[in-house]
């Protein structure tokens, strides 16, 4: 009678093992990669920040260009020119105080 000894069956648990670390792996890549979950999270956040940003500087533009059109030489606003002047210049009328 002749005994059979079974040995281990190395191949399908290395089989199991590589394919439970690819999984692990493209999981990973999926949720922390470059191109991942959180990444992407992160973009649209900064995006949202930017639009904002965006948002602001184009009024100060439009401020400024609306500014520009009262002082061009087509249309001219003679408060603001005032206002400029003072500003800038530190002109005041002989009828003012000026309180320090």
């Amino acid at each position: 009678m002749s005994y059979l000894k079974k040995r281990p069956s190395y191949g399908i648990w290395l089989y199991s093992m590589g394919i439970f670390a690819s999984a692990a792996y493209f999981t990973f890549a999926a949720v922390q990669g470059d191109y991942g979950v959180f990444h992407r999270i992160q973009i649209e956040a900064e995006a949202e920040i930017l639009r904002e940003e965006l948002a602001v500087i184009s009024a100060e533009v439009r401020e400024m260009e609306n500014k520009t059109h009262r002082l061009s030489d087509e249309y001219l606003d003679l408060d603001l020119l005032d206002e400029q002047s003072r500003s800038v210049l530190g002109l005041v009328r002989s009828d003012e105080i000026v309180i320090r």
